[in-house]
């Protein structure tokens, strides 16, 4: 991969692709005695595998645009296929790297511009212990107040044998455009109820989850990997999108508010010049493979 980094501290190895939106393209547990295990699908960050950045906001928005403050802002799609913009612009450009050590990097977006956005974006990405830390920030420079949202969108490995366990109180039902069109407690839906862990459901799952409280377990039975994923309090919802048990992946995303939330609530307001952030934070043990 053209201008690809590597980080390494001995215990886990990170390569980040930062022409790519400064996305992770693999990150891999460095196990003794063994190959390194992919922790997220590994490949060059482009959209399937490793983990994109959600910024300036995380997946759809219906209607053309948005009203804010009684001002209409038309956005118009920003991916091939799709027929809403999602994920704002800031995966679709190159970053670029303001710092490195063998272990942490910082990598710089100045020019972020889709729809009335216009932003600038830091993230931080650094390895410690074999645990990755990720902080990511945005600031408005549109020269008036928007709604903003951040998130983060990592690929794992999905196998028949995978548990995911988080805690969640409601999950947001979708349409065929893959808007909400309702919330439910997920005490309704037991194969999405995540309270302890359990195996992915069969069917197709794409939808936001709300009142977690940032902290979610990946079990990799056939690895003897267990991955703790912490996310800041910002990033109170998660999405889930696990389109099949064949697919070979599921995504995981922290983010900071559910799908189409311009036309609704969870977007965090900045004046000109402000600025949010948030973080998320992967660690990983060895485990016994009969032990949860």
């Amino acid at each position: 991969m053209a201008g690809a980094i590597e980080l390494n501290d001995g215990q886990s190895r990170l390569v980040l692709t930062p022409e790519n939106g400064a996305a992770i393209a693999r990150y891999d547990a460095l196990v003794i005695g063994s190959a390194p295990v992919p922790l997220f699908k590994p490949g060059d960050g482009t959209g399937t595998s490793g983990c994109q950045l959600l910024v300036p906001w995380s997946n759809r928005i219906s209607g053309g645009g948005f009203f804010f403050e009684g001002r209409f802002h038309a956005v118009e799609p920003n991916v091939p296929g799709e027929t809403f913009p999602i994920h704002g612009d800031g995966f679709q450009k190159p970053w670029r790297l303001a710092s490195r050590t063998d272990t942490e990097a910082e990598l710089v977006l100045e020019d972020g511009a889709i729809g009335p956005y216009r932003y600038a974006a830091s993230v931080t990405y650094a390895l410690r212990d074999g645990a990755l830390d990720a902080w990511l920030t945005v600031e408005n420079r549109a020269g008036m107040r928007l709604p903003y949202g951040l998130g983060f969108h990592p690929w794992f490995p999905r196998a028949d044998t995978t548990l995911l366990e988080a805690r969640a109180r409601r999950v947001w039902l979708e349409d065929e455009r893959h808007l909400p069109v309702g919330v439910v407690p997920v005490s309704e839906r037991p194969a999405w109820d995540f309270d302890r862990p359990i195996p992915l459901p069969p069917d197709w799952v794409n939808n936001a989850f709300d009142g977690w409280d940032g902290r979610a377990r990946i079990v990799q039975m056939e690895e003897g990997i267990a991955i703790t994923l912490t996310a800041s309090r910002e990033l109170d919802v998660y999405i889930l999108y696990s389109p099949s048990p064949d697919a070979g992946f599921f995504c995981f995303e922290p983010v900071s508010h559910p799908v189409d939330a311009h036309h609704g609530e969870g977007l965090t307001p900045l004046d000109d010049g402000e600025t949010m952030s948030a973080t998320m934070r992967l660690d990983w043990a060895v485990m016994e493979t009969d032990a949860l």
